[in-house]
Order: C-alpha cells, then sequence, then structure tokens
C-alpha cells in the first residue's frame, strides 16, 4: 500500500476544513479504519484530537465541551460497533438538547448489503435521538450536508441538539469539484436571539405585578441569562429555584434563593414563572397536585421550554435573556405586589436549613466500621472548589447527595435521561476546555465503572482533573429500594474494588481514604498532584434523599412517593 497523499479537495480534507472554520479546535474520537481519512485530515489541519477509550465516551466529552464552551462539540467514531456504542452519549445529549456533531464512516459504496465489515444502517439507529441524520453518498453534497447538519445541531430554527453524518469510505477518498466549495458553506452561521413580541412582554408585567407569591424556576435556556435573572428577581421581589441545568446561576446568597424550601415554595406559588425550563419529571409535570392553582408564565426560546405539560397563561417563545431585559425595562420602578414577608421567611428559613445541611454534612459520623459518610466526603470537597470551580456530579445514589451537598457556579450533572457513568468524561473534557479552572468529579463506584478506563485518556492528555469516587460496593440506590420493598438484596452488590490501584497502574496520582481523619490531607496531595483520583471507602448505610422519596421504585404518576400520593387524590376529585 502507498502512502495516500494529501489532497486538499478530497471529501475529508473538506471535512476537516469546514470543522476549522466553524471554530473547532478540538474533537473527542477512536479511530478506526471507515473514518481514518477524517482522522488524518483533522489533525492536517492543527485540530486536537483526544483519543479515548470507548465512543460512549468521545460523546460524553463533546458534550460537556459545548456546555462549558458553548461551541459546536465533535465526535468521530468509527463503523459499526463505534456508533452503537456512542448512542448513549447520543441519546443524553439528545435530553439535555446539547449542540453536538457526530460523524463517521460506512464500508465504500460498492460493498453496501453485501455484508461488509461494520456495514450496518447507522441513520435508522439514531433517527430518533438526533436533529439530523443522513448518510452522505455523494462527494458534491458533503459541504451542503455539514452546513445543514451544523445549522440544526445549534438551533438554528428549531431545537438544538445531536446531528449525525456518517460517509462511505470511498466518498470520503473522493474529490469535491473545487467549483461547488463555496464560500457560503464555510461561512459560521451567526445566531440572532429571538425577540420577544412586546404585547406578550407586557402581558406578563401584568401577571407578575400583581402575583402575591411568585416563583420562578430557570433551566438550560436561562444560562446566558444570569445578569438579567438576577435583575427580574430583584424587581419581582419572589422566590428563586434552580434545577440541574441552571445550577449556580443565582449566587446563593441572592435573597430570592430558598432550595431548601423547594416543596414549601412549589406548594405555596400563585405564579410560577419558568425560565428556559421544561416541567419534566424533576417539576411533578407543573401538576397542579403540587403547584396548585398557580398560573404559569413561561418563557424559553425552545417550544418544549414554553408548551410542555402545562401551557402558560403567558407564552413567550424567545431567548430568555432577551426576554427579560425587555421586562426589567418596561418594568422600571414599578413595584410588585409579592408579599415581602412571605419570601422573607422562606429565606430565612432556607438559611436554618443550609446551615443544618452545612454543618451536619461537616460532622457527619462514620459507621461502625469506620466507613465514610459520603456528606463528609462532599464537606471537604466543598472546601476546595472555590468561586470559579467546574464540578461534575454523576448519575447514580452519590449523585442525590452531591446534588444537595455542593454549591459551584460552574455544574454539570447526566439531565434527566439519568445517564450514570458521565463522570470521568465529562471532567476530562471541562478540564481541557476550562485549563484555568479546577475540575472536580463527584462520582459513586458503580457509575465510575461505566468510564474507569478514561482514565488513561486524562493522564495521556494531562487533564487536570481530580475524580472522587465514593466506594461503597453497590448499587447503593438500588440495595435500599431491593431491602425496603422486597426484603431481599439481587445482584446489587459490587466488590469494594481498589481503584486507587488501578489508576496507579496508568499512571495517575491516587490515594485510597478509609479514614475520615485522612480526607483533608489526601485532598490537599491530590490537588497538587492532577490529574488525581481519590478512592474513598464510604458507608453504604446512608440513604440518599433519593432513595427516601420514591425515585428508586419508580411510582406510577410521579417521580417522587409524595407527589405520586398528591397527584392520585388530586385525580380522584
Amino acid at each position: 500500500m502507498s502512502l495516500m497523499p494529501l489532497n486538499e479537495n478530497m471529501s475529508a480534507s473538506v471535512i476537516a476544513r469546514f470543522l476549522k472554520s466553524q471554530g473547532v479546535d478540538r474533537i473527542f474520537a477512536l479511530c478506526g479504519g471507515h473514518i481514518m481519512p477524517i482522522w488524518m485530515r483533522v489533525d492536517a489541519e492543527g485540530i486536537q484530537i483526544v483519543d479515548v477509550r470507548d465512543e460512549r465516551a468521545a460523546v460524553y466529552m463533546a458534550h460537556a465541551h459545548s456546555e462549558l464552551t458553548g461551541k459546536l462539540g465533535v465526535a468521530l467514531v468509527t463503523a459499526g460497533p463505534g456508533v452503537t456504542n456512542a448512542m448513549t452519549g447520543i441519546a443524553n445529549a439528545h435530553v439535555a438538547r446539547a449542540s453536538i456533531l457526530v460523524l463517521s464512516g460506512l464500508p465504500p459504496r460498492q460493498q453496501e448489503n453485501r455484508g461488509a465489515l461494520q456495514d450496518i444502517v447507522h441513520t435508522d439507529l439514531v433517527q430518533s435521538i438526533t436533529r439530523y441524520a443522513r448518510t452522505v453518498r455523494q462527494s458534491s453534497l458533503v459541504l451542503q450536508e455539514l452546513d445543514e447538519a451544523v445549522s440544526r445541531a445549534r438551533g438554528v430554527g428549531g431545537e438544538p441538539g445531536p446531528v449525525y453524518l456518517d460517509f462511505p469510505t470511498d466518498v470520503l477518498r473522493d474529490e469535491v469539484p473545487k467549483v461547488i466549495q463555496m464560500e457560503e458553506h464555510f461561512r459560521p452561521k451567526v445566531l440572532r436571539p429571538i425577540l420577544p413580541h412586546m404585547d406578550d412582554v407586557t402581558a406578563a408585567i401584568e401577571v407578575l405585578l400583581s402575583a402575591k407569591k411568585p416563583l420562578v424556576i430557570s433551566g438550560r435556556g436561562a444560562r446566558g441569562a444570569h445578569k438579567e435573572l438576577c435583575e427580574f428577581l430583584d424587581k419581582l421581589g419572589g422566590a428563586y429555584l434552580d434545577t440541574g441545568e441552571s445550577k449556580g446561576l443565582v449566587p446563593d446568597s441572592h435573597p430570592a434563593v430558598v432550595a431548601a424550601m423547594r416543596g414549601k415554595v412549589m406548594g405555596d406559588a400563585d405564579v410560577i414563572v419558568t425560565v428556559g425550563r421544561r416541567l419534566d419529571f424533576q417539576l411533578a409535570y407543573g401538576s397542579p397536585s403540587v403547584f396548585g392553582s398557580a398560573k404559569f408564565v413561561r418563557i424559553g426560546d425552545i417550544p418544549t421550554e414554553v408548551r410542555d405539560n402545562r401551557r402558560g397563561d403567558i407564552e413567550i417563545n424567545a431567548n430568555p435573556a432577551k426576554t427579560l431585559e425587555a421586562i426589567n425595562g418596561l418594568i422600571g420602578d414599578r413595584k410588585s405586589s409579592a408579599d415581602r414577608e412571605w419570601i422573607k421567611a422562606l429565606r430565612e428559613k432556607h438559611e436554618e436549613r443550609a446551615q443544618r445541611l452545612s454543618e451536619s454534612m461537616a460532622t457527619a459520623p462514620s459507621d461502625a466500621e469506620g466507613r465514610i459518610h459520603p456528606n463528609r466526603v462532599l464537606a471537604e470537597l466543598q472546601k476546595h472548589i472555590g468561586e470559579d470551580g467546574v464540578v461534575v456530579a454523576d448519575g447514580g445514589d452519590f449523585l442525590a447527595f452531591a446534588r444537595v451537598g455542593l454549591n459551584a457556579k460552574n455544574y454539570l450533572d447526566p439531565g434527566s435521561l439519568g445517564c450514570i457513568g458521565i463522570g470521568t468524561s465529562f471532567g476530562i473534557a471541562a478540564s481541557l476546555a476550562c485549563p484555568n479552572k479546577d475540575v472536580f468529579v463527584a462520582t459513586g463506584d458503580g457509575a465510575f465503572g461505566f468510564n474507569a478506563m478514561e482514565i488513561d485518556t486524562a493522564v495521556r492528555h494531562s487533564a487536570p482533573v481530580l475524580i472522587v469516587v465514593a466506594n461503597n460496593g453497590a448499587w447503593q440506590i438500588e440495595v435500599h429500594d431491593q431491602a425496603d420493598t422486597h426484603g431481599k438484596v439481587v445482584g446489587t452488590k459490587l466488590q469494594v474494588s481498589d481503584y486507587a490501584q488501578m489508576a496507579k497502574s496508568f499512571g495517575m496520582y491516587s490515594e485510597r481514604v478509609s479514614s475520615v481523619d485522612d480526607l483533608p490531607g489526601a485532598f490537599d496531595r491530590a490537588m497538587k498532584n492532577r490529574p488525581a483520583l481519590l478512592d474513598v471507602l464510604v458507608t453504604p448505610d446512608a440513604k440518599s434523599s433519593d432513595a427516601k422519596t420514591g425515585l428508586a421504585w419508580v411510582p406510577d404518576l410521579q417521580a417522587l412517593a409524595a407527589w405520586d400520593d398528591a397527584e392520585k387524590a388530586w385525580r380522584q376529585n
């Protein structure tokens, strides 16, 4: 075989140049023969390839990269099992509405449907979890398809999310006629915010200012609206709840923050304002059984954040930052009708509970065998996050502790698909995307196992991440559910494996921590030697909020047992 010459007009070269033109400076990938032409041309363009150990990790990393940078995330995976391995990552990005492009290959066209190596119809598999999925069988269509795919991924004219393209390998080697390599297809898309209609803004203001107990709930769509949201909360004088999609957006010091009173404020409120947030299972689907007779004002730049499950008395399908800016401007010096005593009492109770939580976390006792309470681990981690740290909370039982116990300006978790095993991959991508910020991964041993091999990726790419594994040797939320509901534990115990030794074998700094007294020193040493892993032996006896509330046993109508009971009672009336 002779060396393949670097031909600037090859489809693979055009793909690489296109990615460069879109501001892509890093892709996440696992190599294979069907994508080799793209791989080599991407490298030739000076785009960094973060080569991973599993395709699912590549997509997770592209997802985290997009979330933290606001840019397009790109994953490159090979045909057949490369694509099927990637599908969970694509599905997670689909639910999270993350702007990622997944590229793959196919056997040459003359080998299609003949039993070629890795010959399956990828687009049929990913159609339902992407915004766009196409096979490009002609080199003349490469740029056109890339342009359309990226537009869909960025949400131009619709909902952002993952897109997918694949190319037969012979197409990647074919030339794209120079005459059709038009500049228009290389030109980056300028995303113009959707502006609100002023009639809607005026109508919203009248509802908002008349509310006695207004509650604002933020989500994904509010991320670019920190300044406008805080000003809005000041003018409204109501209560505020974040969600995993917007954690850290409003500082805990703001008087509207009442996260520790979540259940009460949801039931008290007479007007609910959603800002870029779906009313999914985490918000009881907006049910009157939880929210009572409250009116809804819904603001979002995509339809699913405006009218899913509950229609709003006011619905504004526009950019949240621009909408809040317009509302703030028109309110001016007008005073809201918000009950100041109500929000003051909620805030005081929130602060009391938050203080008690902080104290209890710092003093949570170890069990009879000396195994550390998860909250002690999180309390120590919190000391190191700082003003601008990035926290990745992985799925599983430990997420329930972390969701409550950790505060960070920059926070990522699996989202509402409930994936576990995103932590290490998200953390690596975050530490590469944000080299000037400290990045922490909080994960349980079960979740860590999904992508544990990516510690090799972290070492090879010098990704300065600190991974904290809460090791209790079990799928603990399921253990509690089985013991409480069925009186028997089946197939949910793991070994208490030595993950520190595993990390050492890949050249990562690591320590096993078995005593609470050793936590401070271990964290200090790990921070100085990143990438690093702390394998912390935690008690399996501690019950998370998710284990207590019914999330594990999946009630019929709502995610949580209390909500489910309320829903059943409401439906019987």
